[in-house]
């Protein structure tokens, strides 16, 4: 059960006094299955990092010092040697966390302006591109071998069949050429949805806008965003 020890680690957690539950924090937590966006945590808050350099938030100095330490620990997840905390909530937190054990105080700057709700919704979408991605290229790949081997066989022929039974002779080719289109309507789907994806949510804050003006034009192009969304409400989406 709870102890007396106050919580430590949990954004929502100012007003309590004691320590989360255990059963509790097994319920809240998200770091189990959002580990897997734990380069694009790091890749957006090198990019928000950058951001409040421009602003004048941060010296140059401090902007290396803090880029340094996210590559840190986004190496220490690479090489499976993250540790996890028992106050590690999701994959936020544990890099925050994290980070200001390798750079001290000066960690939690990395926050500044930037909402929870924004930052999530940045690095769902980066996770979803990087999916895209991976996705479009393995479609490609098997698109490329269906058709290379449908150039390969054209030449042998085989029974079409209609209701079980035979009807016109086709070409071998022909038949697989049938998976290739259907997966290349597939892909193209797949490529359809990356514009909508490709909004950038960062810099809409916890509601109604950054505080402190953060380039959010700098932040879409240093992501690789196609756009930026022009409502705040977008980065709850």
């Amino acid at each position: 059960m709870a102890t007396d020890a106050p919580t430590k680690q949990k954004l929502w957690g100012g007003r309590f006094t004691g320590k989360t539950d255990p059963l509790m924090h097994a319920f809240n937590q998200s770091l189990s299955y959002d580990k897997r966006m734990h380069d694009a945590d790091i890749r957006g808050s090198i990019a928000y990092t950058k951001s409040l350099c421009l602003v004048g938030l941060l010296t140059k100095e401090e902007e290396q010092k803090m880029i340094d330490g996210l590559q840190r620990v986004g190496k220490e997840w690479k090489d499976g040697v993250f540790e996890v905390k028992e106050d590690d909530e999701d994959i936020h937190t544990a890099n925050e966390r994290r980070l200001s054990e390798l750079i001290g105080p000066l960690g939690g700057k990395l926050h500044t302006g930037r909402s929870r709700n924004d930052q999530v919704a940045t690095d769902m979408r980066l996770w979803l591109l990087d999916q895209v991605g991976e996705i479009e290229h393995a479609l490609k790949s098997v698109i490329g071998v269906i058709a290379a081997r449908a150039d390969q066989e054209k030449h042998i022929l085989m029974p079409g069949y209609t209701h079980l039974q035979r009807a016109q002779p086709i070409r071998w080719s022909h038949l697989i050429l049938f998976h290739a289109f259907s997966l290349h309507s597939d892909l193209q789907r797949l490529q359809q949805l990356v514009p909508r994806i490709s909004v950038l949510p960062l810099g809409s804050g916890p509601l109604a806008g950054n505080p402190f003006l953060v380039d959010r034009d700098f932040l879409a192009k240093e992501l690789g965003f196609q756009s930026v969304a022009e409502n705040t409400f977008v980065r709850s989406i």
